[in-house]
């Protein structure tokens, strides 16, 4: 078997046999360096996003509690105002009532009375 030993001396440089363990060492060495700058720079991402978004919530969130605030005010006012509007028909109604009861003893009306009094007359119809 052809396997070489210690004492004989190998046909290339020892420095070139170790050069490609080196530089794959190097680039493995650059490799978690540069995922970890990767990371970072999604976890900085993540963070401004979410930061964003936290933000955006909250706005919404105090926008939405200011629109409640306003309904339950308007809704509040409305039942004021419709408060006011039944007293009102009820003054009205009390106002109205005595008449109607005096107009309940029926009295004829008809036209040929009213023109009478007017003096006024209808006149024949042409006879042809």
């Amino acid at each position: 078997m052809d396997i070489p030993t210690s004492a004989e001396a190998p046909d290339r440089p020892l420095s070139l046999e170790l050069e490609p363990e080196v530089c794959v060492k190097q680039e493995n060495a650059r490799l978690p360096s540069q995922v970890q700058v990767n990371a970072e720079r999604i976890r900085s991402s993540v963070a401004r996003l979410t930061s964003n978004s936290m933000n955006e919530l909250e706005g919404l969130t105090s926008e939405l509690q200011q629109l409640q605030e306003f309904l339950r005010s308007e809704a509040e006012r409305v039942e004021r105002e419709v408060e006011s509007a039944l007293a009102g028909i009820k003054i009205i109604v009390e106002t109205i009532s005595p008449w109607k009861s005096t107009r309940a003893s029926p009295t004829p009306q008809r036209k040929e009375s009213v023109n009478a009094v007017r003096g006024f007359k209808r006149p024949s119809e042409p006879t042809i």
